[in-house]
C-alpha cells in the first residue's frame, strides 16, 4: 500500500529554537494515527506545518502527499489536494457567514460551481448530524461562538470539504462530554467505510471510543520517542510520559498534566 502522507525528517525552528528535530511519519489510506505529547511537545507544530502554516516556513525536510513533493506548496494548494486541518482555536472573522464562507470555500476546492439552494439543503443536513440549530449558518463565523459551537464548526467544515487526509487538533477540548460524543459519532462517521484517513492530537480517551486508532505517536521535546497500537495509548493514559522518559534517560517531570 502507498503511503497517503510521508513526512521526512522534517525540522521547524522559530527564533532559532528547534521545535521538530526530525520528525518521519507515514499514513496509509484509511488509517486513524493518534498524536499524543506534553505541552509544548511540537504537536499542533508538526499538523500546522503539514498543512503549510507560513509561521513554520523555516523548515527543513521533505513532506510528500499521494506520492507528490508538497513541501513547497501553499495552503490553498494542500486544501485542493484533500488536506484539512481543525484549529485548537478557530480564528474569528467577522462579515462573513458560516454558509458564505463554506460554499465559496467548497467551490474554490472543487473548481466549480454550485448553486446556494444546493449547498443549503447540504449544510442542513449536516448541521443535523452535529445538533446545531439552523440560524448557525448565519452567523458570522465564529464570532461569539462558544468553545462548542467553534469545534461543532471545525467538523462541520470537514463533512462540507469532504477532504482525504483530516488532522483534528484537539477537537474535544472544551467541550462537555454530550458534545464530545456527538464531535465523536461524526468523525467516525465521516471516516467509515472510506478510504480516508486521519491524523488526531488528542488525550481524551472518549473521542477514542468512537475514532478507533490504528497506530498511536509519543513526541517529546520535538522528536518522535515512540510508536506503537492503541496498547501504548491505554499506557500513557494509565501511566503518563515518565516511563518513556526513564527509558530514553531523560529527566522525569513531576505531576505532567496528560496533553
Amino acid at each position: 500500500m502507498s503511503n497517503l502522507l510521508e513526512v521526512k525528517d522534517l525540522k521547524v525552528t522559530i527564533d532559532d529554537h528547534d521545535i521538530l528535530k526530525g520528525i518521519n511519519l507515514q499514513i496509509n489510506p484509511g488509517e486513524v494515527h493518534v498524536l499524543m505529547g506534553p505541552n509544548g511537545a511540537g504537536k499542533s507544530t508538526l499538523a500546522r506545518t503539514i498543512m503549510a502554516d507560513p509561521q513554520f516556513e523555516d523548515n527543513e525536510g521533505q513532506i510528500f502527499f499521494k506520492g507528490e513533493d508538497i513541501t513547497e506548496t501553499s495552503p490553498d494548494e494542500r486544501a485542493k489536494m484533500g488536506i484539512f486541518l481543525s484549529f485548537q482555536n478557530p480564528l474569528e472573522v467577522a462579515g462573513i457567514s458560516i454558509e458564505d464562507f463554506l460554499r465559496t470555500t467548497k467551490m474554490e476546492i472543487k473548481d466549480e460551481e454550485i448553486s446556494a439552494l444546493a449547498f443549503n439543503r447540504e449544510l442542513k443536513q449536516h448541521m443535523q448530524d452535529l445538533q446545531l440549530d439552523e440560524s448557525y449558518a448565519a452567523r458570522y463565523l465564529n464570532v461569539g461562538f462558544s468553545g462548542g459551537e467553534k469545534k461543532k464548526g471545525e467538523i462541520l467544515q470537514m463533512a462540507v470539504l469532504d477532504p482525504t487526509l483530516i488532522m483534528l487538533d484537539e477537537p474535544d477540548s472544551g467541550l462537555d462530554v454530550d458534545a464530545v460524543r456527538v464531535v465523536s459519532e461524526q468523525v467516525a462517521k465521516y471516516l467509515e467505510d472510506t478510504n480516508k484517513s486521519c491524523l488526531i492530537i488528542t488525550h481524551h480517551s472518549v473521542i477514542l471510543e468512537q475514532v478507533k486508532p490504528d497506530f498511536a505517536h509519543i513526541l517529546i521535546d520535538g522528536k518522535m520517542v515512540k510508536q506503537g497500537g492503541p496498547e501504548l495509548i491505554d499506557r500513557v493514559n494509565a501511566e503518563g510520559y515518565n516511563w518513556i522518559r526513564e527509558e530514553l534517560g531523560l529527566e522525569k517531570v513531576e505531576d505532567e498534566e496528560l496533553d
